[in-house]
């Protein structure tokens, strides 16, 4: 007999879509449908269907493991708690807090990313705290942050995407990334909208596409420079906005008209027709939307490319108004919330900046500490896995693996081994939780209640729906007892509720404003969009608010209307100072490599549909396995043949910084300048060994998505 259902959502992308769980007699889990939720109507990806798979005892992990003698045993959750909580008083002690670093991931709920970046912070005193969602979209929040002041991943609901008339996708492959999205797109066109994609290979999405452009990677920055001078020189601005609702247009411009098409042209491989033709399409319709994604905002660059397509926007009056603008499509579960409370190198929860006085007072008021206690900004992401050994010399690693999934990940696995202690929490023993000293299991989302935020910006409450096997803690019990043991006996909870309210509080004032969201309330709608602020702050965002909710707490304490939350930003004024939307003076610069003689081949990298970022959770899926088995290079027939490889033969590619050995896959979908690799295996087949760190200047993101490489057939005869 089965028992009741739980609704609550997918434990992988951004989408969050719902999912029912129902626990079965015979100790399994079943995934049905749940049309109620508005995102994907019921509809789930192979991974979502699969995901009750890692709940399995004999695929998790189920009880700590310490290392002794060089290897990794079993031990008791007291043993290895001390075993933390001594070598980092140990480290503290001897080399001062910055030698302690804390690296989380964009898959921990808000609570979890709250507390763990209150921990850093107030236990532990140390600046050295980042998360792998820098290497998702901080090149899209940091654009978004300069030309809007504020950045949450899409300003507008995904339903408004099928409203619009004409969609300009860059560098996004969602049929295979977040496929129930991809109706957004089918629906777009059946209402007569067009689709233009921005890709370098022909991906099962840019078959969908009106217009497909394939740029040679790196160049998205001169693309977005040339539409815009196209933009200009046939007259398709809009004048009156750009004169009353934004400010840097002369720059812009001026800058945009350096890049004239013929010379966009030689940089992109981008036809001038074809650029003409995607003017046509975008400006033609009364409303247009552009979306990037990973391809343009992985690049050293990518801030200013970013910007770059954000200008087409602002020039053309889409920016702030019904059915138009600029959105980025968030990966990771949580990478939206996962920066927005506090996990990142630079900022407090609520998306304060970590520099600001006032912010400083706020949050520390809140947690009952002196605002000069806390340490400031610490390193990026990468720069912090790049000090491993040297100035952090102990580490306490949460949903991530950087062994697989960071730039010259050889060099990093160098760094991990190097240092003086590791301790990681996860649900599998990862190829990064192999190195570790110790390893800590812990929940997973349907062992647990805690809230994740959206790609649109819609704050979600997934609920636990079945009891974790024997041995397993959940990740804020980790952050209790640890932060006990370290001397601060209160303050960190470990009921998620209780953990949220804090969060609240928190966040209350900030650009992120959670203040007016309670569990009650997200167990009664289908997730609230920030920014919501308390009744007593709040003021009223698009439109008018509904009607008082009867069982919000809020209702029960006064006669304050709840905040409905912010479907869509921007639609009066933007958040910076003046209210005004500010366009980015940017011009074309080369990727960091450019091909030579010695690397003289195109590398991008990527993701599969059946796979999820460093696979440590799909790759231990069967049903996932037997369709996505291992990693491929994907070239060009033409590139084939001067290697002198068929389809199938082992390929080794080769960069500056490593060596990555994988099957032929030979297809006319790429160009003939260009290889590409899915990113999600270890071993010799891992694409991120041959990945360039060359980071952003503003955001700090790693160049994934495109460095040099050279070609080598395995096993063929010197002399061939």
């Amino acid at each position: 007999m089965r028992t009741t259902s739980t609704p609550t959502h997918c434990p992988y992308c951004a989408l969050q879509c719902g999912m029912n769980l129902t626990p079965l007699p015979d100790g399994g889990v079943e995934v049905t449908e749940r049309p109620d939720f508005p995102v994907n109507r019921g509809a789930l990806c192979g991974k979502g269907r699969t995901a009750p798979a890692l709940l399995a005892p004999g695929v998790r992990l189920t009880s700590p493991l310490v290392r002794s003698r060089g290897v990794l045993a079993p031990a008791t959750w007291g043993e290895a708690l001390d075993r933390i909580a001594g070598e980092f008083s140990r480290t503290r002690a001897e080399h001062g807090a910055d030698a302690l670093g804390v690296f989380g991931g964009g898959g921990l709920t808000n609570e979890k990313a709250y507390a763990l970046g209150k921990f850093a912070r107030v236990v532990l005193g140390t600046s050295q705290i980042d998360y792998n969602g820098r290497f998702c979209m901080s090149s899209a929040a940091a654009a978004g942050l300069r030309a809007f002041g504020l950045d949450r991943g899409l300003p507008f609901p995904l339903e408004d995407i099928p409203r619009t008339g004409c969609v300009i996708l860059v560098g996004s492959n969602l049929a295979e990334t977040m496929p129930p999205a991809v109706r957004y797109l089918t629906e777009l066109k059946e209402n007569g909208g067009t689709l233009i994609v921005v890709d370098p290979r022909r991906t099962r999405t840019a078959e969908q596409a009106d217009l497909h452009l394939a740029p040679r990677p790196g160049t998205d920055l001169a693309l977005a420079l040339g539409l815009l001078h196209l933009i200009v020189a046939e007259g398709r601005t809009d004048e009156t906005y750009i004169r009353e609702r934004t400010s840097g247009w002369e720059e812009a411009r001026a800058a945009a008209m350096a890049h004239w098409p013929e010379h966009v042209e030689r940089i992109t491989g981008v036809s001038v027709p074809q650029l003409r033709a995607a003017v046509r399409l975008f400006c033609a319709p009364e409303a247009a939307m552009v979306l990037t994604a990973r391809g343009p905002e992985q690049q050293s660059k990518g801030t200013d490319t970013v910007g770059a397509w954000i200008n087409l926007c602002l020039a053309t009056g889409r920016a702030g108004r019904p059915r138009s603008g600029y959105g980025c499509l968030t990966g990771q579960g949580n990478g939206q919330g996962g920066r927005e409370h506090g996990q990142k190198a630079d900022q407090l929860p609520g998306y304060r900046k970590l520099t600001d006085p006032a912010a400083r007072r706020h949050v520390a008021g809140v947690w009952g500490v002196d605002p000069d206690a806390l340490p400031g900004p610490g390193r990026s992401a990468y720069e912090l896995l790049d000090a491993l050994g040297t100035d952090i010399r102990a580490l306490l690693l949460m949903g991530s693996n950087p062994v697989v999934s960071a730039p010259r990940a050889a060099h990093i696995e160098d760094r991990l081994r190097s240092l003086g202690f590791l301790a990681v929490c996860d649900v599998v023993l990862s190829e990064t939780a192999e190195l570790a000293d110790v390893v800590l299991p812990v929940t997973q989302w349907a062992e647990e209640t805690g809230t994740t935020t959206s790609l649109e910006g819609r704050v979600l409450l997934r609920r636990r729906a079945l009891t974790p096997p024997p041995g397993v803690r959940s990740d804020l019990e980790v952050l209790h007892e640890l932060a006990a043991r370290l001397g601060v006996e209160k303050g960190f909870p470990t009921d998620p509720e209780e953990v949220f309210d804090e969060l609240r509080r928190a966040s209350e004032g900030g650009p992120a404003d959670y203040s007016g969201i309670t569990y009650r309330r997200l167990a009664q709608e289908n997730g609230v969009f920030w920014p919501c602020p308390a009744p007593a702050t709040a003021q009223n965002g698009e439109d008018a608010p509904p009607e008082v909710l009867p069982d919000d707490p809020a209702h029960d304490a006064s006669p304050a209307v709840p905040h409905r939350g912010t479907p869509r930003l921007f639609l009066d004024r933007f958040a910076t100072e003046d209210g005004r939307a500010r366009f980015a003076a940017v011009s074309y610069r080369g990727a960091a490599e450019e091909p030579d003689d010695a690397y003289p081949v195109l590398l991008t990298t990527g993701r599969v549909v059946a796979q999820y970022q460093s696979g440590a959770q799909t790759r231990r899926v069967g049903e996932l396995n037997a369709a996505a088995p291992g990693p491929y290079v994907e070239m060009h027939p033409r590139l084939a043949e001067r290697l002198g490889a068929a389809d199938g033969d082992a390929v080794a590619v080769v960069s500056r910084r490593g060596r990555a050995v994988a099957p032929a896959r030979i297809s006319h979908a790429i160009r003939p300048d260009t290889v590409f690799m899915p990113f999600h295996w270890p071993g010799e087949g891992r694409a991120n060994a041959l990945t360039n760190p060359a980071l952003d200047p503003v955001s700090r993101m790693p160049e994934f998505k495109v460095c040099v490489v050279r070609l080598e057939r395995v096993g063929a005869d010197p002399g061939e």
